[in-house]
């Protein structure tokens, strides 16, 4: 009976693990086909796109699915048509949240982040209400087995960003949103591909939360990111690193 158990739990731990690849997969082919009927369907050309490829490659998604996604928009088989919608709000402890959202059905959107801010003791604001406390920046990552922080940090410089940082081995450098593209471009004639591009909000300040505070707020942050129309969610909370290992058990 224990090894039928260990089996049981080991197979729901599976199916929970295919349920969250499938959601990832699905924001990012979202993502894939919004860019490719926007720009060109030529990643070199499309740095959007290109910005999403990436996404997917590094979430495993097999090719001929990325392939396929392209494909889907470029002929139109796609009815579906995207809107892109940033909503703002607080979450506990006055936490400044912003939510990108993807959707095909605004309504919907609305209502099921409406729902879920006031589930976790946050109140959904107005547009603007809080991005003021947010810097708009490209961001670019890369490995740190490119080179050491000076090497790097000069080679940025000459692309043309602002700023770079070190976080858990990978190199964030970050830059103007309207130069994400020439950016990258430099420097991956110096350290070859990125491993992400995207645009990013930065918060300016951190609100502190206690543990009590922090347990609902990541719980409205999961059940933001699991909805299939966010596609992004940022938040200026200011925690231990023990508080978030603690809860993310």
């Amino acid at each position: 009976m224990a090894g039928h158990s260990q089996f049981k739990n080991i197979m729901h731990r599976k199916g929970a693990q295919d349920k969250k690849r499938a959601k990832v997969f699905t924001k990012l082919i979202r993502e894939i086909t919004v860019s490719a009927k926007t720009g060109l369907p030529d990643p070199q050309a499309n740095p959007r796109l290109r910005a999403a490829i990436s996404a997917a490659r590094i979430a495993n998604m097999p090719k001929d699915t990325i392939d396929r996604a392209i494909k889907k928009a470029i002929g139109g088989d796609d009815s579906a048509t995207y809107e892109e919608i940033r909503y703002e709000g607080y979450g506990p402890a006055g936490v400044a949240v912003i939510v990108e959202v993807l959707t095909d059905n605004r309504n919907r959107a609305a209502s099921e982040v409406r729902a879920a801010f006031s589930k976790y003791a946050g109140a959904l604001g107005e547009t603007n209400s809080v991005s003021f406390m947010f810097d708009r920046l490209g961001l670019i990552t890369y490995p740190v087995q490119i080179g050491d922080y000076e090497k790097v940090f000069e080679a940025s410089v000459e692309a043309g960003a602002d700023d770079l940082e070190l976080n858990d081995d990978i190199y964030e450098i970050t830059c103007a949103p309207d130069d994400l593209n020439q950016v990258r471009e430099n420097l991956e004639k110096t350290f070859g591909e990125s491993s992400t591009m995207s645009l990013t909000w930065r918060p300016k300040t951190l609100s502190p939360v206690n543990e009590k505070q922090a347990e609902t707020l990541i719980k409205l942050i999961d059940v933001l990111e699991d909805n299939d129309d966010v596609q992004d969610v940022f938040a200026n909370y200011d925690m231990p690193a023990e508080l978030i290992e603690k809860l993310s058990k």
